[in-house]
């Protein structure tokens, strides 16, 4: 039978290179070993283990099913791994190190460039590894490990998934084009929705679920189209003559030339919560609460 001794962390490094990359030559190439070192590695793996972790050919390569369950645990054996070196980290200091920090699309562009030099100040000897990615490869790539906190705006299954530190409320508007019925009203009700055609963002974007989840409820139609980026949706209301929902973050920057007619909802209107979140049991935990407290003063405030 086999013993801990047989197994090691490179080999487990290898196994989840080559099941993310699924080929050989590319993870290789991403674990900068050569691949014959890398092969003979994994074989030693699979003889160790009595299974087959993969099928190979020379077209491709595949998981097998042993493979499927095997590759889950040695992400969950290299994600505590890792814990332990960052736990020694904060032991030393918390806030020195590389800190790989994701954000979402819809918030990214509008905040980053306002909150990076303020951490750079405060936090001298952190080195900042910035991602920005939809919601849920940022809530799988922190379950995993490779990222140690993210940028998002919460919902109800995030709330349990993750801890978190709420940064700001960010409601929403109703951007139209100019000569919209709705540029006659000064604050929008969800009503006022009923019937008109919306664009929307596509698929992935939580900030797509939110507003999708709002116009149906008030009988919105969403236009043919879906925008991939908060900078497209604002460009399509005046080619297609449609509204759209915004978040009030984006709005200096996405009408910086005043094309757009922008209204507010009625109070209480719909928004998102926006929150720095992290695995449970992140070893700089503690660090993290301090990073969302240095946030909260400089995060970009709606106009």
């Amino acid at each position: 039978m086999a013993s801990l001794n047989d197994i090691s962390l490179r080999q487990l490094q290898y196994v989840v290179a080559v099941a993310d990359l699924l080929g050989f030559r590319r993870a290789a190439e991403h674990c900068h070993v050569s691949q014959p070192a890398l092969s003979a590695q994994i074989q030693q793996l699979e003889a160790v283990l009595g299974v087959k972790l993969f099928e190979r050919d020379a077209r491709r390569v595949m998981l097998t099913p042993a493979g499927e369950e095997l590759v889950g645990r040695a992400r969950r054996v290299l994600t505590e791994a890792e814990d332990i070196l960052k736990a020694a980290a904060r032991m030393g200091d918390p806030f020195a190190g590389p800190l790989h920090l994701g954000a979402i699309p819809t918030v990214a562009p509008y905040v980053l460039p306002e909150v990076i030099p303020a951490l750079v100040k405060h936090y001298p000897k952190l080195q900042l590894r910035l991602y920005e990615e939809k919601t849920a490869l940022l809530l799988r790539d922190m379950a995993e490990g490779r990222l140690d906190a993210a940028l998002l705006a919460l919902d109800a299954e995030m709330e349990k998934a993750v801890e978190h530190e709420v940064l700001s409320e960010d409601p929403f508007v109703v951007a139209a084009p100019p000569g919209h019925p709705l540029e006659r009203k000064k604050q929008v009700q969800l009503r006022d929705l009923d019937g008109k055609d919306v664009l929307l963002l596509e698929d992935g974007h939580c900030f797509r679920s939110q507003t999708l989840a709002l116009c149906t409820r008030v009988g919105a139609h969403e236009v043919d189209f879906r925008a991939t980026s908060l900078t497209t949706l604002a460009q399509m209301v005046m080619a297609a003559g449609s509204v759209t929902l915004l978040p009030r973050l984006a709005v200096s920057r996405e009408n910086r030339q005043g094309q757009l007619v922008v209204r507010p909802f009625a109070p209480p209107g719909p928004g998102r919560t926006l929150v720095l979140a992290w695995r449970t049991g992140h070893p700089r935990a503690e660090a993290l609460r301090s990073i969302a407290g240095t946030l909260r003063p400089v995060w970009p405030r709606p106009s």
